[in-house]
């Protein structure tokens, strides 16, 4: 029997699959569209039984190819571009593909775990898994919010685990051929180390300097929450999944420099004193992302804790000074 990871070349699939990996798990069905080549390079240490594109995927699953072959689904695959504005490719690549999947899923006793997004709860300030608080600001968010409202009219009567996960701001490796969609965290390094600085914006909606705030997670809670959700078939839902923690952008931009200072041997600083001496500042806040940003996250992880799983998550220290070790093993 094989696992399929949809968008396994890209950053939370390829992470899955090396997990997987790392468990002695070969027989894994990666799925992606390589139009950007480079992702490929995610995949070149992992193991795989076979490459499919992801619409020759959807063909080959109409016409039987699959069927008794496939033991569970990590559909991490989606358009996850938050300044898409073709809404018809988002609808069609983002929620209709994964209605069809889940279907195929469900007609086949086959667990499924997708990737939702904290997205789905726009500029609000409640982060908790209940309708009322979910009203997405662009077409990406409002995909993902469209897809998780149909698995809660499946849930009752459901022939097989469905269990969505609504991630928070993800980062860490295998990451960097999202460019400019990256996290923070990748910018922060790349500039960092290139300019001896890390820009961040100016306050906006009631935020000083530098003070939004995100609840940052680190692709390795990712990955273990999903694997540890594998493991136990009998839970299905939709999840936040985040730290559970506001993290200020000033913290995050310290916890990248003083991970990037430490290699190179030199004492953590404070962000005060980070900003003092001009390797933080502050740049003016893009008049596009008016009314399209979210000024303050924070994942409330009641649900994801009742259904059972209860290891703690990495604290944006812990996490980034990880990634930026990883980062500065892999520079070329």
């Amino acid at each position: 029997m094989h696992i399929v990871v949809t968008g396994a070349a890209g950053f939370i699939g390829a992470n899955l699959v090396k997990a997987l990996n790392a468990r002695g798990e070969r027989r894994i069905i990666a799925v992606d569209h390589l139009a950007r080549a480079e992702k490929f390079r995610n995949l070149v240490d992992c193991e795989v039984a076979e490459f499919v594109d992801k619409d020759e995927f959807l063909v080959r699953v109409a016409e039987g190819d699959f069927d008794d072959d496939v033991a569970a689904v990590l559909h991490q695959g989606a358009c996850s571009d938050t300044m898409e504005t073709d809404g018809r490719y988002m609808m069609r690549n983002n929620y209709r593909y994964s209605v069809s999947l889940l279907h195929w899923c469900q007609d086949n006793d086959i667990p499924f775990l997708y990737a939702s997004s904290a997205s789905v709860y726009g500029g609000g300030s409640v982060f908790r898994e209940e309708r009322a608080h979910e009203s997405p600001l662009n077409i990406y968010g409002y995909s993902k919010f469209l897809f998780d409202q149909y698995v809660r009219d499946l849930l009752a009567e459901r022939t097989a685990q469905v269990a969505g996960f609504r991630y928070f701001n993800v980062y860490g490796a295998r990451e960097q051929h999202k460019g400019r969609m990256a996290s923070v965290a990748w910018h922060f390094f790349h500039q960092y180390r290139t300019e001896g600085r890390v820009k961040l914006f100016e306050g906006t909606g009631g935020y000083g300097n530098g003070e939004q705030r995100r609840d940052f997670v680190s692709v390795e809670d990712v990955v273990k929450v999903n694997l540890d959700f594998l493991d136990h078939p009998e839970r299905s839902g939709i999840f936040n999944l985040g730290s559970g923690s506001a993290t200020t952008y000033n913290r995050m931009a310290a916890a990248t420099i003083n991970a990037c200072r430490a290699l190179d041997g030199a004492a953590a600083l404070t962000p005060d004193e980070l900003i003092a001496a001009g390797a933080i500042e502050y740049i003016a806040f893009p008049p596009a992302l008016a009314g399209k940003y979210q000024s303050c996250t924070e994942a409330d992880l009641s649900r994801l804790r009742a259904a059972g799983y209860r290891a703690p998550m990495l604290t944006v220290e812990e996490g980034v000074a990880r990634y930026v070790g990883w980062l500065a093993g892999n520079a070329a």
